[in-house]
């Protein structure tokens, strides 16, 4: 296979995984001041005292109110602080299941020994979250996919599979999904800190996948690690606030995906709350992607030796609907550019590359119109 063939899989491979008055005190005048003068000089020592004591319990009396103030003042304030969190209920054991649609579109240009190739890609997958259990204070949720679009242009060679068209002809990708489809996943995730714990049926998952394209098992080991895929779904609830805490304005998290041959990518996400919208609560997302080329290439035929990437533009907006619990749509776009040097056999290839990528999330309580309309069998 060409090199360029290889690193539109590559590419294919990576995007299909990766998808906020003033009180003025009262002065005493000049005249004022001499007749207190003149009124302190007639009185006599005990009188003095006693004032001086009256002064002294007035002064504990005015220091006690202002503690009680604060007092208060904390009280309401902690109050307003607990009042203003969000609750994630996706996950309740008590709720039913959600349909997640994740839309990419991705425009890519490569130019590999003076040879400009242009791929244009994009895919849906139809995600099916269904909340089973609370188990030692943890959610346990099963994931599937239960839709796949995908339509891959690469220079005017056009490849495409849809899970919703009964009349879908075979082609490289139809094995591959239809085995997709057929797989589910179980998370145990962590209320407290928003992280999948532990993941069932990876195994069953590579197998399975696996079974369709021998050749791709060592690379699918290495790409479907079970940290991988605890990143690949956390994107989720990825804007959700830490402990649903939106007063705090801002926030940030830091994302790692390694990605075994593909190499690894780490992106951090700035958060602003922006406050309610007719579409939900309104967070927007900056990002930034930094990008480490592997160290091996685990069944590719290829290596990539180094690389230089710069994310521009990295930017989105999330909408929570704090009724349901969960968040309603979200977009995002980044542009990726930078420089890969690529070995094969022993050879060093230089590869340029501009990346454009638009992804979007709805979420659903009920299946998508498309996918009740497709046949049976083929959702």
């Amino acid at each position: 296979m060409k090199l360029w063939s290889w690193l539109v899989v590559l590419a294919f491979v990576a995007g299909s995984l990766i998808i906020t008055g003033t009180n003025l005190p009262v002065v005493a005048g000049p005249q004022d001041k001499d007749k207190d003068k003149d009124k302190s000089a007639q009185k006599d020592k005990n009188g003095k005292d006693d004032k001086d004591k009256g002064k002294q319990d007035e002064k504990k009396k005015d220091e006690a109110k202002k503690d009680d103030t604060k007092k208060d003042d904390t009280k309401k304030e902690e109050a307003k602080v607990a009042g203003d969190r969000w609750e994630w209920k996706a996950f309740d054991p008590k709720g039913k299941k959600f349909i997640q649609k994740l839309f990419t579109k991705t425009n890519q240009k490569m130019t590999v020994m003076s040879q400009e190739i242009n791929q244009n890609q994009e895919q849906t997958f139809y995600i099916e979250w269904t909340p089973k259990e609370m188990k030692d204070k943890n959610w346990v949720v099963t994931q599937k996919i239960i839709g796949v679009v995908m339509k891959i242009d690469i220079g005017g060679n056009v490849i495409s599979f849809s899970s919703l068209d009964q009349k879908q002809p075979n082609n490289p990708m139809t094995d591959f999904f239809n085995a997709l489809m057929k797989l589910e996943l179980t998370l145990t995730i962590d209320p407290a800190n928003m992280t999948v714990k532990s993941i069932e049926g990876r195994e069953e998952f590579i197998k399975k996948l696996s079974e369709t394209n021998p050749q791709m098992q060592t690379l699918l080991k290495s790409i479907l690690s079970e940290d991988a895929l605890k990143q690949m779904a956390e994107p989720t609830w990825g804007a959700f606030p830490p402990q649903g805490n939106y007063a705090m304005k801002t926030w940030n998290k830091k994302s790692e995906l390694k990605l075994g041959p593909i190499g690894d990518y780490t992106t951090d996400f700035d958060y602003t709350y922006d406050g309610p919208d007719k579409l939900g609560e309104k967070i927007s997302i900056k990002a930034k992607l930094d990008y480490k080329a592997p160290t091996a290439s685990a069944g590719l035929p290829f290596t990539i030796k180094e690389a230089k990437l710069n994310s521009k533009d990295g930017s989105g907006v999330a909408y929570f609907d704090k009724a349901k619990g969960r968040f309603s749509s979200s977009k995002m776009s980044m542009v990726l550019v930078g420089n890969l040097s690529i070995e094969v056999g022993g050879m060093v290839t230089p590869v340029a590359l501009t990346q454009t990528q638009d992804a979007t999330v709805e979420t659903f309580d009920e299946a998508p119109a498309e996918l009740t309309a497709a046949p049976k069998g083929k959702q």
